[in-house]
């Protein structure tokens, strides 16, 4: 079962598989906002063009006002994810404003999506300012700051409030261990405050030491996230795994992702206990949608998390290579990866490797 998990991009989660066995599974396909058709649609000329045996379900995600006057996710998506237990999401914008809720933070905490993980590794024939990037990022993704509490004490005072459990805690750092020991990764990082807040971060540090236990042969270490930030864009190769609250992991996430290239070429995956969302983590870039200029590496990347979450490695295997080897040769990248391809061309390409 491990080697089934010894790629690069992938979830390392076993608790909602559903073993391959022939049959065409659904999945969830949400579409997204302003590029998101475009390279969902890319997404799907690729899968088909591997012959992939999953059937897309398209839902539409446009928030619908609810009893509270807020809005929020219709009701057909909420169903559609909780039938096929996996889904494939593009970009999502949230109007700034009271009234709208985060469809993203929605969509997470709707299907108790815990951990999110993001690998970030450097593409070959793709050059940045690091070489040989390969990090790992695990991000516990239902409270700490982003809970949602906030409140105006007085006129020009407002408090948000930090929510930490024991439970939630607990659960994302045994992830954390399980993924590197299914990985074969060395080491899990525990990224914190603890010596500012002692309650809250100190109670999620006890949780990952105490999973650490656990996993004896996977090296633990704590370090306090402006270390991490600083000795990060120092030496990247310093880490491996690295756990931690929500906000920490939403800002350390994309500094990751700026190593290898941006978030145009980083794969993310939501798990939980009752199914699997993966997405990509960029902007829905409304200045280029329409036009045939997306880059659609992302969440193609994030399709192949999704098929080796679905023990569909083999055509996980064949559509990664395809799309690496296209911006590896350099002729059809798109605009944002320095190239003149279209978001068309660049499928194709992909494509024809298939």
């Amino acid at each position: 079962m491990a080697a089934q998990f010894l790629k690069k991009f992938t979830t390392g989660s076993l608790s909602v598989c559903r073993r391959y066995s022939g049959e065409v599974r659904k999945a969830t396909l949400i579409p997204g906002d302003g590029i998101g058709p475009e390279i969902s649609a890319a997404v799907q000329k690729i899968f088909s063009a591997a012959n992939v045996p999953i059937e897309w379900e398209i839902v539409d995600v446009t928030p619908v006002r609810g009893p509270d006057g807020k809005f929020g996710i219709p009701q057909g998506a909420i169903d559609s994810v909780n039938k096929n237990k996996v889904g494939l999401k593009g970009p999502l914008m949230t109007p700034v404003g009271k009234g709208h809720r985060s469809l993203n933070l929605a969509l997470r905490k709707e299907f108790n999506l815990y951990a999110n993980v993001r690998p970030c590794r450097s593409i070959e024939g793709y050059p940045t300012l690091y070489e040989n990037v390969d990090v790992v990022t695990i991000r516990e993704n239902t409270e700490g700051e982003y809970s949602g509490i906030e409140h105006e004490i007085v006129d020009g005072v407002v408090q948000s409030i930090k929510l930490i459990t024991e439970e939630a805690s607990m659960r994302v750092a045994q992830f954390a261990f399980k993924y590197a020991q299914e990985q074969n990764r060395k080491k899990v990082t525990a990224v914190h405050k603890a010596n500012i807040m002692r309650m809250s971060d100190g109670l999620f540090l006890r949780c990952c030491r105490e999973a650490a236990k656990e996993f004896p042969d996977v090296r633990f270490e704590e370090k306090y996230l402006d270390t991490v930030c600083l000795s990060m864009v120092q030496d990247p190769s310093l880490y491996d795994v690295l756990v931690m609250p929500n906000l920490y992991g939403d800002i350390l996430s994309d500094m990751c992702a700026g190593l290898v290239g941006g978030l145009g070429l980083t794969p993310s995956g939501n798990i939980g206990t009752n199914g699997a969302l993966f997405e990509s983590v960029h902007g829905t870039a409304p200045d280029i949608a329409g036009k045939d200029l997306a880059n659609p590496t992302a969440l193609l990347l994030s399709a192949v998390m999704m098929l080796r979450h679905l023990e569909l490695s083999t055509y996980a295997d064949k559509i990664e290579k395809a799309c690496l080897d296209v911006i590896r040769e350099g002729t059809h990248r798109t605009g944002d990866l320095g190239g003149t391809a279209t978001c068309s061309k660049f499928t194709e390409e992909i494509c024809k490797k298939l």
